[in-house]
């Protein structure tokens, strides 16, 4: 809990101080910000597994605008809404459209129903999860509005089968107190420099697939070690049984009737949940 309270007191106290400094002041905090609460705890803590928030005491006087709502739109796209008005779309094709076009996009071109290379020009921000220069890595470290994005590469399959660098990445989006990740087209089982890199997530989006991606033992192997409150399945509704049947009573499993959910800091659920959109049903 006091963990808890530190985050939002800090959240909060970074939203306010641009008013109450002078102008270098100000631009010496904003070039401060874009550092990560979520990945900061596995730094500062080498090999450590991650507890989520799940049950977390509400603070008195904490505003209902601190939700942020997710909707399964399809395959492996999101649509990530936040308090502050920030839209996202994760592995933005084009095949599957939100009801409204975001302010981000982001994407992996480890497959063509996961990326775009003409997205609608009215996409503020287009996030490429690889890097198109041999040898280099994506680097995202990108802060709009309310949410603080960043990202976490990870090999995957090329041509016949060989392994090709950093064709994936995992995106994290902080906001509201929460972290939320995407762990996009995931070929391999992820290291423990990933886990480092990557620290909390209480929000995880996994593909369950067991073909192009990883086997249901494999991906469930990765979510029991993440420990996230909430699991949204995505990629393939067909080997959903399969996955699903990977996890014990430590895990609910909840089929939802539509595609949407509000989540916070406070309404995170008390234990590991598996949360079935419509769409993957």
């Amino acid at each position: 809990m006091k963990l808890h309270f530190l985050v939002f007191a800090m959240t909060t106290l970074s939203g306010l101080l641009p008013g109450w400094l002078g102008s270098d002041a100000a631009q010496a905090q904003e070039a401060r910000r874009n550092v990560s609460q979520c990945q900061a705890i596995a730094q500062s803590i080498p090999k450590a597994t991650f507890a989520s928030f799940s049950g977390a005491v509400p603070i008195a006087g904490a505003a209902d605008n601190e939700t942020v709502t997710l909707t399964y739109i399809g395959h492996s796209t999101f649509l990530i809404e936040t308090p502050g008005g920030v839209s996202i779309a994760t592995d933005y094709s084009g095949w599957y459209t939100p009801p409204r076009m975001p302010m981000v996009a982001t994407m992996n071109r480890a497959h063509s129903s996961h990326y775009t290379l003409t997205p609608d020009p009215s996409i503020k921000y287009v996030l490429h999860g690889w890097s198109d220069v041999p040898g280099e890595k994506a680097k995202i470290d990108l802060t709009v509005g309310d949410t603080y994005i960043r990202n976490v590469t990870t090999d995957i399959r090329g041509g016949y089968g060989a392994p090709q660098a950093d064709g994936n990445s995992i995106f994290i989006f902080e906001v509201a107190g929460l972290c939320i990740g995407h762990l996009g087209h995931l070929h391999y089982e992820l290291t423990d420099a990933h886990y480092t890199e990557i620290g909390r997530l209480d929000i995880v989006m996994v593909p369950v697939d067991g073909g192009l991606t990883m086997g249901a033992d494999s991906m469930s192997r990765i979510i029991k070690r993440l420990r996230s409150s909430l699991v949204l399945p995505m990629h393939q509704p067909r080997p959903l049984a399969n996955f699903l049947s990977m996890f014990g009573p430590d895990f609910d499993v909840v089929y939802a009737s539509g595609n949407s959910i509000d989540v916070s800091m406070r309404t995170l659920p008390k234990k590991p949940q598996i949360y079935v959109a419509k769409g993957m049903q």
